[in-house]
């Protein structure tokens, strides 16, 4: 019968590989045909390359969204496969769709790439933009993202100019930060669980200390190595506000959302850490104004987990090229429902269930107790030396200046 001859036949080649195997050239014979397979692999690899270099290569820009949490967050660490990266995930998948050689995967420059805004361990994005060259593969959206992974999607493409640098072509960044409500309960006398619930009155509060932050401040309190004299350290603040309240899983949230030209590492954290510590009843309201004076304050740094970069825009960039008959603007009205869509699957409930498991916001919020806000010379040494620790270890935060994205 067929089916006896064919498992004679695998019965045999079973037998044969197995006595090779025993064979003093088994194992040569084996790595043998590994190696053939390998180089078959290659040069199938180069077979659709070859085939996608009839396709043309533009310059484009991609709108990403992702969950952060198991990542050291979004820039590769070329030589560092140990700190796992959503770009390594983003390379890895244009190589393996045919839109990039596998060169310019090893070597990012080739393609022209740039990111928008860097984003730290554990946080995730909803409208990240990154800026390269690629074939322009048919169904290149979907092909991208079928060798990604699900926290990780593609929502957009647009085409843009030869020359364009997404970093440095942004005009503001928005941010939202995630957070339970019970982070702003006064320490005396509000109910300090997760039951609590956020009143008219302290919605009101928590909006007006956030409201002092807009226009132009010195920011060298709110980050690591930059003094009071460094102009970088001063940055403008387009708006920032606490949104309405809403309960999920038995357990009361809110959302900030802040807009800037751009922010430092751990900026938007210590800017929320030092209005929870107000609202808590650990620090004056008058600590606010203090902090963006030369004297030095040691701020609390919110946990990274509720952080989420939300949008990126090019105002300057639609104004000059997005109505010129040839390229779009960059805006994403058509992708807002992708977007939402992803938040609810893959981010805010990452956020909530973290929060539940790990309790990231309780034990921060318990070493308040002995937080030194007055610091002393000393004390700021050592602040300043533990801030630039936790940058070296890829803490989480936000970081859209330095050209190289790195700390």
């Amino acid at each position: 019968m067929a089916w006896f001859a064919m498992a004679e036949d695998m019965g045999t080649a079973v037998a044969s590989q197995a006595k090779r195997l025993k064979s003093g050239n088994g194992e040569a014979e084996y790595q043998e045909e590994n190696g053939h397979q390998d180089k078959k692999f290659k040069r199938s690899q180069e077979d659709v390359e070859d085939q996608n270099k009839k396709f043309p290569k533009r310059k484009i820009v991609l709108l990403m969204a992702y969950s952060g949490k198991g990542y050291h967050g979004m820039q590769r660490h070329m030589g560092s496969p140990q700190f796992k990266t959503i770009e390594d995930d983003l390379v890895s998948a244009l190589v393996r769709s045919g839109c990039i050689p596998e060169n310019h995967g090893e070597d990012m420059k080739k393609m022209s790439f740039q990111r928008c805004a860097r984003t730290d361990k554990g946080v995730s994005a909803a409208g990240q933009i990154v800026s390269l060259k690629i074939w322009l593969i048919d169904n290149v959206l979907e092909k991208i993202n079928n060798c990604l992974p699900a926290h990780i999607r593609i929502l957009g493409l647009k085409r843009v100019t030869k020359g364009f640098n997404c970093k440095n072509r942004c005009d503001a960044r928005t941010y939202l930060y995630m957070l339970p409500t019970f982070a702003f309960a006064h320490k005396d006398h509000d109910i300090q669980d997760e039951t609590y619930q956020l009143s008219k009155e302290t919605h009101e509060k928590v909006n007006k200390l956030l409201a002092c932050y807009k226009g132009i401040h010195n920011f060298h309190n709110f980050t690591s190595q930059k003094g009071p004299k460094d102009p970088s350290a001063k940055r403008y603040i387009m708006e920032m506000y606490c949104e309405e309240p809403f309960v999920r899983e038995g357990m009361e949230f809110a959302v900030i959302k802040v807009k800037g030209q751009s922010f430092m590492m751990h900026q938007i954290r210590k800017m929320i850490g030092l209005v929870i510590a107000v609202m808590k009843g650990y620090a004056p309201e008058s600590i606010m104004e203090r902090s963006w004076g030369e004297e030095k304050v040691n701020i609390p740094k919110a946990p990274g987990l509720g952080l989420v970069l939300e949008k990126t825009h090019f105002d300057s960039y639609n104004r000059r090229f997005g109505n010129d008959g040839l390229r779009e603007p960059l805006e994403w009205k058509e992708e807002e429902d992708k977007i939402a869509v992803f938040k609810e699957q893959h981010i805010y409930p990452t956020i909530i269930n973290t929060e539940r498991e790990e309790q990231s916001m309780v034990n921060w919020l318990s070493t308040f107790s002995i937080h030194d806000f007055g610091v002393t010379s000393s004390g700021t040494q050592v602040n300043d030396r533990n801030s630039k620790n936790s940058d070296l270890e890829g803490s989480d935060g936000c970081d859209d200046d330095s050209d190289s994205d790195s700390k």
